[in-house]
């Protein structure tokens, strides 16, 4: 078999493959075989139906199928060997293609197009400037975070004295009729409540400052506005029930507990940064200053690396792209695509295909390379974030590995991180290669430079 190149221009060529019979005859001659031993004829046990039959009533398909393989192998094989950087997938040539008869030809000659990707040329120095824009860590950062921690960690205390509306009032709750408990009427035990949830703020100022011992009588469906999901879950009952529920209901205040804060010591930082990480206070605004750095650091890459592109893309220049195979290959292998929708979206398509081929030069360039290292340290790091938003700060070792596992075996998400790893690699090489310029400012001002983002969606 004999596969060779034909340029048509810079960015389109055609393979052409030559088939003989003695390249794929051996390989018919083993498939018939195959066949033959599981075939299911009537009149014949399996393994011996006669080889003639198989070929008369199969032999056909047999062969087809064997060149079709053979060539798909000398294409690919010919790809690799010559490194050929090719976009989409080879498509069969319209013009010198032939029909090919099977039943009759004993020699073959396919012909498909392929698409070559333009060459990229940098050329990057320390003489190509760009802004690094950092995020700065100033102390309103830190005082919110640490805010935000004493507020997940705290906890509900008992009180004496008058209620607030975010307390928690438990207790009896009675259904009334005539103002006396109705017989047979809904009584629960244990009941809770938070003023402050009630809709209505007539019903919610008669919570105002009691104390415990206290009975209020109240209207629930009133106070919740006839929220039938509320109300079932207040009274304990099915919601098809709350219909018929009376107008009034007492409350007796058994407790009321109110929610505290963590204190800034030893306790709350064990819970954010594990056991002895830090003892002192100051040791733990520190720490808190570095999480919030570590945390705003892919903001700032995020944006340093939208700004290479658009530096990336003029060193580029104009790239010539083959236009018509492009949207051939596009139309081919997009079952819900049109062409009305691929005219429309073909400049993004290609807009982002010449940032891939920058990215792929670069990657070349600088001979990056993706070790499994890579991708665990980039899966524990998401893992990090994952508990870090659910305020779950110092997560043991062995917690955080057992996660990143697990999302590794998923293969879309094993794919995103490889992704991110290569992103990562990017990033850290433009920042040698370029003339970057840091640049500190705080996140409400990093924020408007994708405030028309924002607006867009």
């Amino acid at each position: 078999m004999d596969t060779s190149l034909i340029n048509v221009d810079s960015v389109n060529a055609i393979l052409k493959v030559d088939v003989k019979k003695a390249d794929y005859q051996g390989k018919v001659d083993e498939a018939i075989k195959t066949f033959r031993k599981k075939a299911n004829v009537p009149g014949f046990r399996p393994g011996t139906v006669p080889v003639g039959m198989v070929k008369k009533m199969h032999g056909k398909s047999i062969l087809a199928e064997e060149v079709n393989k053979l060539v798909g192998e000398g294409i690919y094989n010919y790809i690799q060997e010559n490194k050929l950087n090719i976009l989409g997938e080879p498509l069969p040539n319209e013009e010198k293609q032939q029909p090919v008869d099977f039943s009759k030809e004993e020699d073959f000659e396919f012909f498909f197009d392929i698409a070559l990707a333009p060459e990229v040329k940098l050329a990057l120095s320390k003489k190509d400037k760009i802004t690094y824009y950092k995020i700065a860590v100033g102390q309103d950062l830190v005082d919110k975070q640490i805010a935000s921690y004493k507020a997940n960690y705290g906890k509900y205390e008992t009180v004496e004295e008058g209620a607030k509306p975010t307390d928690l009032l438990k207790g009896e709750v009675v259904e009334l009729e005539g103002g006396k408990p109705k017989d047979g009427g809904i009584r629960v035990e244990g009941a809770v409540l938070m003023p402050s949830y009630m809709k209505d703020e007539e019903e919610q100022a008669k919570f105002a400052d009691v104390k415990k011992g206290a009975t209020i009588v109240f209207n629930p469906g009133k106070a919740y506005e006839g929220n039938e999901t509320e109300i079932a879950s207040f009274l304990h009952i099915e919601k098809d029930a709350v219909e018929s529920i009376a107008a009034e209901f007492s409350f007796t205040v058994n407790e009321i507990t109110r929610y505290k804060e963590a204190d800034l010591d030893q306790a709350l930082f064990d819970k954010v940064f594990g056991e002895g990480t830090v003892t002192t206070e100051a040791d733990f605004i520190a720490k808190v200053k570095e999480t919030l750095q570590t945390q705003l650091a892919p903001d700032s890459d995020y944006k340093f690396l939208l700004d290479a592109r658009v530096l990336l893309e003029e060193k580029a220049g104009n790239l010539e792209f083959p236009d018509a195979f492009l949207k051939r290959w596009l139309m081919a292998t997009g079952a819900d695509r049109t062409a009305e929708s691929l005219e429309a979206d073909y400049p993004k398509i290609i807009e982002d295909l010449k940032f891939h081929l920058i990215k792929e030069q670069l990657v070349k360039e600088n001979d990056l390379k993706i070790e499994e290292a890579d991708v665990r340290a980039v899966a524990l790091q998401a893992a990090r974030v994952q508990f870090a938003q659910y305020g779950m700060m110092g997560m043991p070792d062995d917690v955080l590995a057992n996660y990143a596992n697990e999302m590794l075996k998923n293969k879309e998400t094993s794919r995103n991180l490889v992704d991110k790893a290569m992103e990562e690699k990017i990033v850290a090489c433009l920042k040698s290669i370029l003339g970057v310029e840091e640049k500190e400012m705080s996140l409400d001002e990093f924020k408007k430079f994708f405030e028309g983002e924002a607006n867009a969606e």
